[in-house]
């Protein structure tokens, strides 16, 4: 049913999960694990306007699903005035790439892994242009989102989402912890020691700074 609430006495850290396959506006099956956005969206703007809450905790594990709901999630993550850190853990695949690099600061368990690859249609054949011309367009957004958050080279980036060598049968590219961070989408290989560290030093300086 979504990400189940976790339990924080003080609430001064927000924990989201993104797992499974991100649900849109289409509802999957109730054998696939899912994370729904109609429930996440709430949640996030809950911890922005809980005066007790000072940072928010994006916990990743997910294949996909949804680009368009995915999306929405990430320039929500991204539009929140506290920080915000991002762990990978065990992988953060397809539409998983924009919502590692939506927050402030990103890590990858040493485990993780994650596929870049271009937009794909599930079984359908895009038979007009206006059809197609929307997934390019789409496509360019996921593109311009995770360059602009990120310290990704446009030029390594696209390489490795149309590689044919990689994937049987299928264009992209599966890159584990070190490969991402390497990479730039990702900043830095780490456990959740290392993710709850790296949030109280933004908390900390944001409450500085204010």
């Amino acid at each position: 049913m979504g990400t189940a609430s976790q339990p924080n006495p003080n609430k001064e850290i927000c924990f989201l999960s993104i797992i499974g396959e991100i649900e849109g506006h289409n509802v999957l099956p109730p054998t696939t694990k899912a994370t729904k956005y109609e429930h996440i969206i709430p949640q996030l703007i809950s911890a922005e306007l809980d005066p007790e809450v000072k940072g928010v905790m994006l916990l990743i594990n997910t294949v996909g699903g949804d680009v368009e709901a995915g999306l929405a999630i990430s320039e929500l993550i991204c539009s929140i005035s506290k920080p915000t850190v991002s762990i990978v853990l065990g992988g953060g695949h397809s539409i998983g790439n924009a919502l590692a690099v939506s927050t402030n600061y990103s890590f990858i368990a040493p485990t993780g892994s994650m596929t870049i690859h271009p937009i794909r249609t599930t079984g359908l054949v895009i038979g007009v242009p206006q059809t197609f011309r929307y997934f390019q367009k789409m496509q360019e957004r996921i593109t311009k989102f995770i360059l602009d958050n990120s310290d990704v080279n446009r030029d390594k980036f696209m390489k490795y989402m149309y590689d044919t060598d990689e994937i049987a049968n299928d264009v992209g590219t599966v890159l584990n912890g070190d490969e991402v961070v390497k990479l730039g989408l990702i900043n830095e290989t780490g456990g959740f020691k290392e993710a709850i560290t790296k949030l109280r030093e933004l908390i900390k300086e944001n409450n500085n700074d204010n």
